[in-house]
């Protein structure tokens, strides 16, 4: 954030303060809302996090003001504590972020969309579209917080029922093309968790089908989620795209619904660049 005046310290730089005018404070100003976000600046400074003690003292805190302001902000995801009892910036920055990235300018490409929503959220994202009647993966950036997946690269068009790209292409065929096209592709199991029948495939896709967002859990990888959801459905299969993204499989819980929304907005605002 913008290093604002505080009392008792100077704001002059480069000897030119004397003819700027001076930036006058609102009245009535909350207090209480200064303090947080104080804490979240200093807290941002801080990779490998900062003790609830040394932000209330560099804060200017009292402890019970300090404790109070943190556990609302990690109650409101925009602060996190691991074991030790340090703080650092919470999943809700990162959607703010995203928010405000969004706001400014709008992607190009495909491509620069990917490589935008992997480093706000660090999960790594993929397209894929039907190639010679399979659904394959077309196009993948990775994300750092996502694990790597080394069959999940382009020209991957294997396990269509136990991926969320898969999935969600297939989801798109009549029921009759779809079934088709499992018999001879086969249901191999890749994990405890893999659906290998075609009625269970079809009540999945059911069941995800009224979300619009299609996902798999650790149904391709015992530690990975993945969720898409359908880009383009209209035209021949060769036409049909769809775009998802992996992330841990314990991150699932937390990262649900906001990820699901983003995913839908995706879905819109990828139309115009595939």
């Amino acid at each position: 954030m913008v290093d604002r005046q505080r009392p008792g310290i100077s704001s002059e730089r480069d000897g030119d303060a004397d003819d700027a005018p001076a930036r006058a404070e609102p009245t009535k100003l909350i207090q209480s809302v200064q303090r947080a976000l104080r804490i979240m600046e200093l807290v941002g400074r801080h990779a490998d996090g900062v003790s609830a003690p040394r932000i209330a003292f560099e804060c200017g805190l009292n402890r019970a003001t300090a404790y109070n302001l943190l556990r609302t902000l990690v109650y409101e995801g925009y602060l996190r504590r691991d074991g030790e009892g340090r703080y650092s910036l919470g999943l809700e920055v990162s959607d703010r972020y995203s928010e405000l990235t969004r706001a400014i300018a709008g992607p190009k490409t495909c491509g620069d969309y990917m490589r935008r929503l992997s480093a706000e959220t660090g999960y790594s994202t993929f397209v894929a579209r039907f190639v010679e009647d399979r659904p394959a993966v077309t196009e993948v950036i990775e994300g750092n917080r996502s694990p790597h997946v080394e069959d999940l690269i382009v020209g991957f068009d294997d396990g269509a029922h136990a991926t969320a790209l898969g999935k969600a292409l297939l989801a798109t065929l009549p029921p009759h093309d779809r079934a088709r096209f499992l018999k001879a592709a086969g249901m191999r199991r890749f994990t405890g968790r893999t659906l290998i029948e075609p009625d269970a495939f079809e009540h999945d896709l059911a069941v995800y089908g009224e979300s619009g967002v299609y996902a798999e859990l650790g149904q391709f990888k015992e530690d990975v989620a993945c969720a898409g959801v359908v880009v383009r459905r209209d035209g021949s299969p060769a036409e049909r795209v769809v775009f998802a993204v992996a992330m841990p499989l314990t991150d699932i819980r937390e990262r649900w619904e906001p990820m699901s929304a983003r995913l839908r907005e995706a879905a819109a605002e990828l139309q115009p660049l595939v």
